[in-house]
């Protein structure tokens, strides 16, 4: 006779020769990480809000207010590897997105995307020498609010940009202005020769504030978008798409604009962080103090979206898969709207499931 050997028969097999185990649940698993192992791996950062990886696997955390980038091992204390020139921290800006060449082991650039006292801009340096920048674009209209900053590497191998309407909605409509807008470039900054726009960096339009980019295996670009007063919105980017914005927030069904695929009330979510894993975008919500999970399906649409770690961390800012395979996200509870705790700020590592 055949024995079914459930998931509760292996815990007690196991158990009964001295071995312990955890094995996730289907709630536990969502997207291929395991929530109820989270873990804070790094204390006591100052409202970080960029973060990328080294080919070494250690990871840069880019600081708003300090100007600093910190490199961060799990379990280590941060070290300060560099402070970005000419920051200026005010309202949501001051030093926000940060990317690592995808040639770094070739090349060492580092590009940060900051608040100057009259512009935003994007740059890049060397960690061996961060006060010599190289502007690679400037003159993007800054605010006390409405920033954007998030910025990465494309599979493509080009740059994208994301910018905020500085808080005039009419930006997001006007082509002849980068706010407002998902901007496209070249590693050195330049016009890519297949953009949608003949001689301009816009790839999509019509945002008010983008702080998420993401690819899914496809190649597939996804943002997630701030509203402002009904409804945050996970979007899937096209070249030359144009999202509605002041016109429309959250689904309007208006054939000029594109859509969402998800869209939370602004209570749920103010979505910052944006990463892919696992047929999954993983969203991290400030104002709605949780991980969203939202599966896509095969033609890059969304299902149905599950909040994790609801309340747990307080405001969740970056999100990123890391080299290690863990899901990394971090809290923004010291930036003026949370309520911070003695640790904060944090780094987040969730293991995926299977994970020793």
């Amino acid at each position: 006779m055949r024995v079914r050997t459930t998931p509760s028969l292996i815990m007690i097999l196991l158990a009964a020769v001295g071995l312990v185990v955890t094995i996730p649940t289907a709630a536990q698993a969502i997207g291929g990480f395991d929530y109820s192992r989270a873990q804070v791996s790094t204390t006591g950062l100052q409202v970080p809000w960029g973060l990328a990886f080294l080919p070494d696997g250690s990871a840069l955390v880019s600081e708003r207010g300090t100007a600093r980038i910190l490199q961060v091992r799990p379990g280590q204390t941060p070290v300060r590897v560099a402070t970005v020139n000419g920051v200026s921290a005010s309202g949501e800006g001051g030093l926000l997105g940060i990317a690592v060449s995808p040639t770094y082991a070739q090349d060492q650039w580092v590009y940060a995307y900051f608040s100057t006292s009259s512009d935003n801009r994007l740059v890049r340096f060397r960690l061996t020498a961060p006060q010599t920048q190289n502007v690679l674009f400037s003159g993007v209209p800054r605010a006390s609010i409405h920033n954007g900053g998030r910025i990465a590497f494309g599979p493509d191998g080009q740059l994208y940009l994301s910018t905020g309407d500085a808080g005039n909605t009419a930006n997001a409509q006007n082509l002849n202005t980068p706010a407002g807008k998902i901007l496209r470039m070249t590693p050195s900054g330049g016009v890519p020769t297949d953009n949608p726009f003949a001689g301009s960096r816009v790839y999509s339009y019509g945002h008010r504030n983008v702080q998420g980019l993401a690819w899914d295996a496809q190649g597939r670009m996804y943002a997630s978008e701030f509203g402002q007063n009904t409804r945050d919105e996970v979007n899937r980017i096209v070249a030359g798409g144009n999202y509605g914005w002041p016109t429309c927030e959250g689904v309007c069904g208006n054939p000029s604009f594109r859509d969402p695929i998800a869209t939370w009330s602004t209570a749920e979510a103010s979505p910052s962080g944006l990463a892919y894993a696992n047929g999954t975008l993983f969203a991290g919500a400030l104002g709605g103090t949780r991980l969203w999970t939202v599966p896509l399906t095969s033609s890059g649409g969304a299902g149905t979206p599950v909040a994790e770690l609801r309340g747990a961390y307080g405001r969740l800012r970056a999100v990123a898969v890391g080299p290690d395979g863990w899901l990394w996200v971090t809290t923004s509870n010291r930036d003026g709207r949370g309520a911070p705790v003695a640790q904060d700020d944090r780094i987040i590592r969730i293991p995926p499931t299977g994970t020793p």
